[in-house]
């Protein structure tokens, strides 16, 4: 079970939508006019919209910020939003969300099975997957990039340098890595073995 943030604290909402193949078009012009009040409603900081390669499994992934936890719980719970959700009933066939107030666990890719509620990889587990993946896009950089940035100022060369990482790092790098490693960050809680019983 999630606790809720602090009020004070920026808040991201991560939605998974399976939507029906045959109605993907109508998906896009609904996302866009959803996408377009949520970031007029008050406190959105931006949205972004990850589309599927495979159409045959047509899974979008909307990513939404908010200023604080008051301003997401607020446009969940208003009538913009529910009229919004009701046109979306005949043409998504399922959809979870979660939110996630610490910024970095956006790096993960969130498993199949996740729905409200899922735990978020622990800390530690989220530290050594980050180095996994950010030594070596710094040394491809250093040896792909590096050469051409010769002669520019240095923190322009770094901006450089560092943008390439993030983009990589954001797709395809992490959803890769985090799919490998799905066992170790998202284990499945061992059964409990029932008790025998003493006669």
């Amino acid at each position: 079970m999630q606790t809720s943030p602090t009020p004070s604290q920026p808040i991201t909402l991560v939605i998974s939508e399976m939507v029906e193949p045959s109605l993907i078009a109508e998906y896009e012009d609904w996302t866009r006019g959803i996408n377009h009040a949520t970031q007029k409603f008050g406190g959105c900081m931006g949205v972004e919209v990850i589309r599927p390669r495979d159409h045959q499994h047509p899974e979008y992934v909307v990513i939404v910020k908010f200023a604080n936890y008051e301003y997401y719980k607020a446009w969940l719970d208003s009538d913009e939003y529910a009229q919004w959700m009701r046109r979306a009933s005949q043409f998504i066939a399922k959809r979870s969300h979660q939110h996630q107030p610490n910024g970095l666990e956006l790096w993960f890719t969130l498993p199949k099975s996740s729905m409200i509620g899922a735990k978020p990889p622990a800390y530690y587990k989220q530290v050594i997957v980050g180095i996994l993946s950010v030594y070596p896009l710094i040394i491809l950089a250093n040896l792909i990039i590096a050469p051409f940035l010769q002669g520019l100022p240095d923190l322009l060369a770094l901006l450089i340098s560092v943008t390439f990482v993030s983009a990589l790092i954001t797709y395809p790098v992490m959803p890769i890595l985090t799919k490998i490693l799905g066992f170790w960050l998202y284990p499945h809680p061992r059964p409990k073995r029932p008790k025998n019983k003493r006669h």
